[in-house]
């Protein structure tokens, strides 16, 4: 009667295992729970059948959890949960704006090096080549690359 119970703590552990790894991967209650099941019958196995009962009971049980691990390697659980796609949007602030060295407009924000400024009616996003620009100040662009706008304050130099 004793094998039985072993035998049936150790499927209950290793099918706790196999939910840990294939339903709920991460640390959960029921890898937890398959720890305490089996090292408990490993234990018992151990202190109440022997100890060639104990060995046999220890290396069952990390056959079954090294069957399991590679049968989870083996399958495409992990193909459901990676990601597949790549991002390839890359951030344009001059779109749909035609903006040109020498336009002139007037900061919406204040530019604490980086800020909003509305030029030519469109609202886009400006960094300051001479420091602090406050609220509502009338701008200058100086510079235009693919990083952005470059703006100064009017009347400075």
């Amino acid at each position: 009667m004793e094998f039985v119970i072993v035998f049936l703590l150790v499927l209950i552990g290793l099918f706790l295992f196999a939910v840990e790894i294939f339903v709920a991967p991460g640390i959960s209650l029921a890898g937890i729970g398959a720890g305490i099941v089996l090292l408990g019958t490993v234990y018992y196995a151990f202190v109440e059948m022997g100890m060639m009962t104990g060995f046999l009971v220890l290396g069952i049980s990390l056959l079954g959890i090294i069957g399991l691990t590679l049968w989870f390697m083996k399958s495409k659980t992990m193909d459901k949960l990676t990601l597949k796609k790549s991002l390839d949007y890359r951030y344009d602030p001059l779109q749909n704006c035609e903006v040109k060295v020498g336009c002139r407009g007037c900061s919406i924000t204040r530019l604490a090096l980086i800020g909003n400024v509305e030029i030519d009616g469109h609202i886009v996003e400006a960094q300051s080549a001479s420091g602090f620009i406050e609220e509502n100040t009338p701008i200058e662009v100086i510079r235009v690359n693919d990083r952005g706008i470059f703006v100064r304050a009017v009347g400075q130099s």
